[in-house]
């Protein structure tokens, strides 16, 4: 049955429930917009008083599900200190700090990076990210070489069994695990202070939709930032109309508890 995307004007903020929801969030092209690197994304100080109204009117519930690493995530969130699902739910940490990661294939990485430094040095404009169990390039400078990245990057990995192969956008990444945005997801909502809950979720990428999925498979609400086809029941035309409407979810929320509370 083909999935009716409405529009996020069409979704009240106050559809997310204190006791009964559980908010799990993207954090490229959702929380901040692109810029030409990954490190030079701004996280606004808003978007961050916005996230800790809500994690703290949900007890907890909602973590950021990225495919950056934790710690890089932690450094634009700090002093927030959120539950995480990091290198697209590869590695992930849970409400009590506790990180959780399959055993990885670090020769295979290593191999990857040595096979494709040619590549990058010969080719301006290209970033390659080492992260933990992965290894990406992005192509943000250079969209015009997004055919060459991806045949180098099937070149890097092939013969590598373990390894699994992640598009997004102006991004190709080569991964030790199957794992995905969904799954990590799934693992949050079967540990408290998640479960029970019903699932929100945001995001802009094509690396989003096996969260879409799962979302949508527990009645939940699923939120597309930007263009593209998607899974998502929900739409918010750019990053800046999702980060006003959950503003207003935010405000909501901390309005509610304070009334309860007087």
């Amino acid at each position: 049955m083909a999935i009716i995307t409405k529009p996020l004007t069409s979704l009240s903020s106050r559809c997310i429930n204190a006791e009964r929801t559980a908010v799990f969030l993207d954090f490229d092209g959702t929380l901040v917009e692109f810029a030409e690197r990954p490190d030079l994304v701004q996280l606004s100080p808003v978007t961050k008083s916005t996230l800790g109204q809500i994690h703290e009117a949900l007890g907890g519930a909602l973590a950021v599900i990225t495919g950056r690493d934790i710690e890089d995530v932690d450094r634009f969130l700090k002093p927030l200190h959120l539950p995480v699902a990091g290198v697209h739910g590869l590695i992930r940490r849970n409400t009590d700090g506790s990180v959780y990661s399959p055993p990885l294939d670090g020769r295979a990485i290593s191999e990857i990076n040595a096979r494709l430094q040619q590549f990058v040095s010969s080719s301006q404009g290209l970033l390659f990210e080492r992260k933990s169990g992965s290894v990406a390039l992005h192509y943000r400078a250079r969209p015009d070489l997004e055919n060459e990245c991806t045949e180098a990057m099937d070149n890097a990995v092939h013969g590598l069994e373990s390894i699994h192969l992640v598009r997004g956008k102006m991004v190709i990444e080569a991964k030790a695990d199957t794992s995905d945005k969904g799954g990590a997801i799934r693992d949050f909502l079967s540990e408290p202070p998640f479960a029970g809950r019903t699932p929100f979720f945001a995001g802009d990428d094509v690396t989003d939709e096996d969260a879409f999925a799962v979302v949508n498979s527990r009645q939940g609400i699923s939120v597309k930032v930007g263009p593209g086809q998607t899974l998502a029941r929900y739409r918010a035309n750019s990053t800046p109309e999702f980060l006003d409407w959950l503003r207003c979810v935010g405000d909501d929320l901390e309005s509610a508890q304070a009334v309860e509370q007087s």
